[in-house]
């Protein structure tokens, strides 16, 4: 039989910043794109694609590790695309920040814009996933009363 961690209730303050990360690394990463004079419309998509992916495939792997040390079954095959699809959108964002003609300064802000999204995403479905598991491992009479 294995041993189920007790789910721990993320605090509100953890809860809090970890939005507040998702959102201020999101939307700055949207606003440097939108206000981006060199950039073309499909360079502007490129960058766009390359955020939704790259959310995408940090929220998915941090699901498949959680999951693994849960003992729920996930295929090595799904676990070893969520490494390929993070490790591709990190590296597609690499090369187009290095090839891209825009000033060194943006393209640090584009790089860090990127990854505070990704991590935040990362703390925002963990804490997600912890309320849920805390919320369903409590008595239903601790529910009912506040």
């Amino acid at each position: 039989m294995q041993h189920r961690p007790l789910p721990q209730k993320p605090t509100g303050a953890f809860v809090g910043a970890s939005w507040a990360a998702l959102f201020i690394g999101a939307i700055a990463f949207l606003t440097g794109l939108w206000n981006a004079p060199t950039l073309a419309l499909n360079e502007k998509g490129y960058y766009l694609t390359l955020l939704l992916f790259g959310l995408f495939a940090a929220v998915s792997l941090q699901k498949s590790v959680r999951d693994r040390m849960e003992g729920i079954k996930v295929t090595g095959i799904y676990f070893g695309l969520c490494w390929v699809a993070l490790g591709s959108a990190l590296l597609l964002l690499s090369v187009g920040l290095w090839n891209a003609q825009i000033a060194e300064a943006e393209k640090g802000f584009y790089a860090m814009a990127y990854l505070l999204s990704l991590f935040a995403a990362v703390a925002v479905q963990k804490n997600v996933r912890d309320s849920a598991a805390f919320a369903s491992d409590e008595p239903a009479d601790t529910v009912a009363q506040g």
